[in-house]
């Protein structure tokens, strides 16, 4: 696995990442916990049952995480010089404690770095999944990238 270049990338390639991961009940208690976030509906049981979930929903913010990340060793693993932003961030559904979560990526967007020409600009949507195929995290990325040759 390793990343690609600038110049080796396309608007429309998609990428259906291999790296699937379980959710676990340590993931979401330690996002919850280090961020200081005291959401009841991530931490206490009790207080979730009555919800309308029912039980614990898993921090957006690991979910979100967790499907950069997958994507990372496809897209960016060793050419990247810097994520220039993250937009578009949306939750549509839950993500539960024991969710087995994917990732697809497609490029939407390529173009030359105006101020470093050995560099360019690509913008990824990411959609994340749940192992029921429903869409639980959806995002753009953008990111400046080396080029293969200067």
């Amino acid at each position: 696995m390793a990343g690609r270049y600038f110049d080796q990338w396309q608007v429309g390639d998609r990428i259906a990442h291999a790296i699937r991961r379980t959710v676990t009940e340590t993931d979401n208690l330690l996002i919850t916990t280090l961020t200081h976030n005291p959401q009841p509906l991530h931490l206490d049981a009790e207080y979730a049952a009555t919800t309308e979930f029912g039980r614990i929903v898993v921090n957006g913010t690991f979910t979100f995480a967790l499907a950069v990340g997958i994507s990372v060793a496809d897209t960016t693993l060793c050419t990247l010089v810097a994520n220039l932003g993250y937009d578009e961030v949306r939750m549509p559904g839950p993500v539960f404690i024991g969710d087995t979560l994917r990732v697809e990526t497609e490029v939407v967007e390529c173009r030359a770095s105006a101020s470093r020409p050995e560099t360019g600009i690509v913008t990824f949507r990411h959609l994340a999944f749940n192992q029921r195929d429903e869409l639980v995290c959806s995002f753009t990325r953008t990111a400046l990238l080396r080029r293969s040759a200067p």
